[in-house]
């Protein structure tokens, strides 16, 4: 038995044999490794005075399971059994049974792969040994352990689009990868520059799909919208031909469900991991207008699809599938590289690699915060003898929210932004802010010897030496800025997300963690450190204008250069911190980790009021920064900077703003825009974008415009005997005519012109005007005539 090396691709466990086995696939240099872990016993917990009724009720169930008290404890001190069963299926009726009875069972959720691992600390890279079976395109191993490793290695990876007719008939299948390019696809053979690999019919299609999985062996399948729509569909089709889709390793079919409540899609492939581009890039935090194929890949990469519209593609799908297949492989082989292409210009694949490595949630893991707090958590609690609570859906007190100020509306020169460096994760370090420090914090007496503990809010108080997400954190930093030293930014990021989302996670009753004494005692201390860096700043003669969770915006009282404000700035922060770190030692013997940065100096600088209120806005402004070729307007929360204002709105503000921040007069511009607008110069500029957050038959008494619109649209759809697109949700362009909304592919009538001054030019205006003393409405009125 050799020690070997493996990451991590997929987990599986399964009842077999009255006994357990789970199922890891591994990418090994030497090719992939199924790992087979037989007998582990699901285990969970119940507090020892149920021990006589649960051993009861499991000999009433018929069940063989071992229930003996463990060294281990509830957060509420009382001691606990664990509950060992030899079946997951038989793990699970007892629990149903013992909460039948009103007996408390603790940690029955954690699945029994996920338990193996993470009380191993297994994160994606595993050490194992065990009986190897080599075996046709992957080594079976047997008798395993297994323990963590930091092994990483390159993943083989595939992109999958599928063409199809509006009613879900398949045409062809493309692949695209380093090991081989092609399109799979029903016809008569015939001469083309595209790969192409010609089939007789669509279950031909799927056979060849599966063959080519068999032989090619990806341990990564990525696509767009891939799981939802194309692997949906395949599944959807090999049912219907009654074939299995065994494009898993050692040729098992893979598994499709749909969530019950969201309709959403999952898919499971022993051995290979299903990467959906759209989910992966949220999940990393980008951000687009719009989350078409063709708009993120215009917009990442300046090149798109060869069809846009919605309508006109289908059609010239159709088309060419009829008359013209060579066009159609093109088209189809296009997508999948352009999936490629956006993974590998954002580092996806290496972010979600990462991710895995630092906190063993799956590669394809969508969010996951909850999942990588409680794997990196869990064990660590086990090992100081305290199971995990439970949910607690009901009756939990939320927490405040990150400290915003009331702004001070002007136009200004010079502002600076000072930010706090990771604020919340600071917080968390420098006050010892932890779910085992609260329960432990709590026992101590307030000033006895050193064992005081350290006062939160909301009644909370940490213990000084019992804690472990201070150290998590303070490891996780330490990474990121060896990252960001060595410009790994897919590393960086990463660290980023999965640092900031542990207040997030500890603030959410979604986590079996959540407590409002823990998740308020970061934010109320934030409100804290907030308030007194504002008396900090204003008693050095400068003015506090606006707060927003970790930044302050400081008026410098007048314009200065941009070496005088750097000057202001450092110096600020180096007062700042010095004071922090002083006051976090004498008031309660802690190291302040607090850390403020100067981030911004913004020559000009907007903060408009509410809009029709005299009161100062909230994370909505605009500033000039930069110089020469480098300057550049920052908008936050304003119309040029949301997706639900019309291009229109957006290059009004640009130009406007601009103006108005150089000191140029804008009345001649304002006029003539307004004529241009209403003389339909800027027709191509009138569209809204929306999304349709629900069906359009939940929208009953309040329909806004977009659902009027998606519906003139479907109905006109149903008329012309094409797909429906908008009863399941989904993002529509409309423009707003005389006679309402009107959806952009079908609009039959006038444009109503003076909805588009009254509800996209004039608020842009509004909010800047009143500072330079002019006045949208004046200036937008036709000009009468001097006779």
């Amino acid at each position: 038995m050799t020690i070997q090396q493996g990451f991590l691709l997929t987990r599986q466990a399964r009842d077999l044999n009255n006994s357990t086995q789970i199922e890891l696939w591994l990418a090994t240099e030497q090719g992939p490794y199924q790992l087979l872990i037989d007998g582990e016993r699901p285990v969970f917990f119940i507090e020892q005075s149920a021990l006589t009724d649960a051993t009861q009720i499991a000999v009433s169930l018929n069940l063989t399971c071992d229930i003996k008290p463990l060294p281990l404890k509830h957060f509420n001190q009382a001691a606990l059994c664990a509950c060992y069963c030899d079946t997951i299926k038989g793990s699970r009726q007892l629990a149903d049974a013992l909460q039948q009875q009103d007996i408390t069972v603790y940690e029955d959720d954690i699945r029994l792969a996920d338990r193996y691992l993470m009380e191993r600390f297994i994160q994606g890279g595993i050490e194992f040994t065990g009986v190897d079976t080599p075996l046709k395109g992957h080594t079976k191993v047997t008798q395993v352990k297994c323990r963590k490793s930091a092994y990483s290695t390159q993943l083989n990876v595939v992109s999958l689009d599928i063409e199809c007719s509006e009613k879900g008939i398949l045409y062809s299948i493309g692949l695209a990868s380093p090991m081989d390019n092609r399109v799979i696809m029903i016809g008569e053979p015939q001469e083309c520059e595209t790969p192409v690999q010609w089939v007789n019919n669509e279950k031909a299609l799927l056979e060849a799909m599966i063959d080519w999985f068999d032989r090619f062996d990806p341990d990564v399948i990525i696509g767009w919208n891939v799981i939802d729509f194309d692997f949906r569909l395949l599944h959807k089709r090999a049912e219907w031909h009654k074939l299995k889709l065994a494009i898993g390793r050692a040729r098992q079919a893979s598994f499709f469900r749909i969530s019950n409540t969201t309709q959403q899609g999952f898919i499971s492939i022993p051995g290979r991991v299903v990467m959906d581009g759209i989910d992966t890039l949220k999940t990393a935090t980008y951000h687009f207008r719009r989350w078409s194929l063709e708009s993120v890949a215009q917009e990442l990469l300046g090149e798109g699809k060869q069809i846009h519209n919605v309508h006109d593609r289908m059609a010239e799908i159709n088309h060419m599938y009829r008359y013209d297949k060579p066009s159609l492989a093109r088209y189809n082989l296009q997508d999948c590289v352009l999936v490629n292409k956006i993974f590998l210009h954002t580092h996806l694949l290496d972010f979600a690699i990462e991710r895995s490595k630092l906190t063993g949630v799956e590669l394809d893991r969508i969010g996951g915060s909850v999942a990588a707090f409680t794997n990196l958590y869990l064990p660590q609690l086990h090992r100081a003898g305290y199971v995990a609570p439970n949910l607690q859906p009901e009756n939990w007190i939320a927490s405040p929210g990150g400290y915003v100020m009331d702004s001070l509306p002007n136009l200004y020169d010079s502002v600076l932004v000072l930010d706090f460096k990771s604020l919340y994760p600071s917080i968390i370090r420098s006050f010892l802010i932890d779910p085992l420090g609260l329960i432990e914090g709590l026992k101590l007496e307030i000033g006895v010897n050193d064992e005081q503990a350290v006062p939160g809010f909301r009644g909370g108080q940490f213990h000084r030496h019992e804690h472990f997400l201070p150290k998590m954190i303070e490891n996780l930093w330490a990474a990121r800025d060896v990252a960001k030293r060595n410009n790994e930014k897919a590393f960086s990021q990463a660290i980023k997300i999965i640092m900031n989302s542990f207040y997030g996670v500890l603030g959410s009753s979604g986590c079996r963690f959540f407590d409002t004494r823990l998740a308020s005692s970061i934010t109320m201390r934030g409100h804290e450190i907030m308030k007194q860096t504002k008396k900090l700043i204003e008693a050095q003669g400068y003015q506090v204008i606006y707060g927003d969770t970790d930044s302050t915006f400081v008026s410098l009282n007048g314009q200065v250069s941009q070496p005088q404000a750097d000057a202001i700035g450092q110096s600020l922060v180096a007062h700042i911190n010095q004071w922090w770190t002083t006051h976090l030692k004498q008031e309660y013997n802690l190291v302040s980790i607090l850390e403020i940065e100067y981030e911004t100096h913004y020559k000009k600088f907007l903060m408009p009021t509410i809009r029709g209120q005299e009161t100062g806005s909230k994370k909505r402004y605009a500033g000039l920064i930069g110089e020469g070729e480098q300057e550049k307007i920052i908008f936050k929360g304003l119309e040029s900077a949301r997706t639900d204002w019309t291009p229109l709105a957006q290059s009004f503000q640009q130009h406007l703003y601009q103006m108005v921040f150089h000191g140029d007069d804008p009345s001649t511009y304002i006029r003539q825009f307004v004529e241009d607008t209403l003389s339909g110069r800027y027709d191509d500029r009138l569209v809204y974008q929306k999304r349709l957050r629900r069906k359009l038959s939940d929208y009953q008494k309040n329909v806004p415009p977009q659902v009027r619109a998606a519906r003139m649209a479907d109905k006109i759809n149903e008329q012309l005997g094409r797909a429906l697109q908008y009863q399941n949700r989904g993002q529509i362009e409309y423009l707003i005519t005389l006679n309402g909304p009107e959806p952009k592919d079908y609009l039959s009538s006038a444009i109503d012109y003076q909805h588009y001054i009254d509800k996209q030019l004039k608020p842009v205006a509004e909010a800047i005007l009143p500072f330079i003393g002019l006045d949208f409405k004046t200036l937008s009125e036709p000009q009468l005539g001097l006779f």
